[in-house]
């Protein structure tokens, strides 16, 4: 029985709970002036963006010089221990040869 009673008190009230949220909404008035200031920075923003990209491809150009150099150096490096093994065995060889 107290739950069929909960229960009808609970359908009771949360339509009146609804109303009553409803009600507190408050409008904002939207005018003009808001939608001019909205245009404006709308531009500002675009011509914002527009120099952004620019500052971010010369960054990149620049990531891609670096990226390049950094494997031009590795390339050398491992140019370089290929010839030092190179030169370490026939620099070897005669002295292989002699010890025999």
């Amino acid at each position: 029985m107290k739950t069929l009673f909960l229960m009808l008190i609970l359908f009771l009230f949360v339509p009146v709970i609804q109303i009553f949220a409803q009600e507190k909404q408050v409008i904002v008035p939207y005018t003009f002036a808001d939608r001019d200031r909205s245009i404006r920075t709308e531009a500002k923003i675009e011509t914002l963006e527009a120099k952004m990209n620019v500052k971010f491809e010369a960054v990149n150009a620049r990531i891609d010089y670096l990226f390049w150099l950094q494997g031009v150096i590795v390339a050398l490096i491992l140019f370089m221990l290929g010839y030092m093994i190179w030169d370490r065995r026939t620099a070897l060889q005669p002295a292989l040869d002699k010890a025999r």
